[in-house]
């Protein structure tokens, strides 16, 4: 009898192990899309110089990086303008991984200086969110973890 409950909770401890072993992300929190978005930027990693926000787009199954997702960016310059020469969009490497620079954003009035950011993913929800860099940061990194459909 001892034997058998010693075998049964081996087994049980082992087929529990995969599952406490696999990576889980939380999602991204989502913030508003503004009234500045445009579709079909440039296809481009940099729109000036001063900021830099690298990272990696994931999966919130299993944290798995998801390769070659899709980046727009967008954010006002210095004097609080939205302007087409701040707009990008980038895919992610094999390994998720991106890397953009840009200005450092300025006051859009009334707001924080913030980058605006709309990530997607084959088989995942878009996600836009924004970042908020302090008047110092020149590095910013952020991993962007998106929800399966």
């Amino acid at each position: 009898m001892t034997v058998r409950v010693l075998a049964t909770l081996a087994l049980v401890g082992a087929l529990a192990v995969p599952a406490l072993a696999q990576p889980s992300c939380g999602p991204t929190r989502p913030d508003m899309l503004g009234p500045f978005y445009k579709a079909v930027a440039p296809e481009r990693a940099v729109t000036g110089r001063g900021l830099l926000v690298s990272g990696t787009v994931r999966s919130v199954r299993g944290c798995a990086a998801l390769a070659g997702a899709t980046l727009e960016w967008w954010s006002a310059d210095a004097g609080g303008d939205y302007r087409d020469e701040l707009r990008a969009t980038q895919r992610a490497d094999g390994d998720g991984r991106y890397r953009y620079e840009t200005v450092p954003p300025g006051r859009y009035p009334g707001r924080p200086p913030h980058l605006h950011v709309r990530v997607s993913a084959t088989g995942h929800h878009t996600l836009v969110t924004q970042l908020y860099p302090r008047d110092s940061e020149r590095t910013l990194s952020a991993d962007f973890v998106l929800v399966p459909e």
